[in-house]
């Protein structure tokens, strides 16, 4: 598998878990949108960082090529499925009243 494809599958794994499995539905709030729109800037700007400095690179024949702030569109998409899955464990633990022990 390539990295385009774990990443597409981590995206639909990621709404799945959302949407049908724990059903928080945060992909339907307006609050989760503006909350990512937030993230995904500092996301952009440690991408940036990190991949114009050669200090995380990438394997031409690994990715489709397309570059955001010099990061491949696999990693933003990678990172939609990482917020996404841990605001959903927040809500679903929050909900459970999720206890330490």
């Amino acid at each position: 598998m390539s990295y385009t494809q774990i990443a597409i599958c981590a995206v639909l794994l990621a709404i799945l878990f959302d949407l049908w499995l724990i059903k928080s539905r945060l992909l339907t709030r307006k609050v989760f949108w503006t909350s990512y729109a937030i993230i995904i800037f500092f996301q952009l700007i440690t991408n940036w960082w990190l991949t114009s400095r050669n200090i995380v690179m990438y394997a031409d024949s690994a990715i489709l090529g397309v570059r955001i702030a010099s990061a491949p569109v696999e990693d933003l998409l990678f990172g939609f499925a990482l917020v996404l899955s841990v605001l959903d464990l927040w809500v679903y633990w929050g909900k459970k009243g999720f206890e330490r022990k």
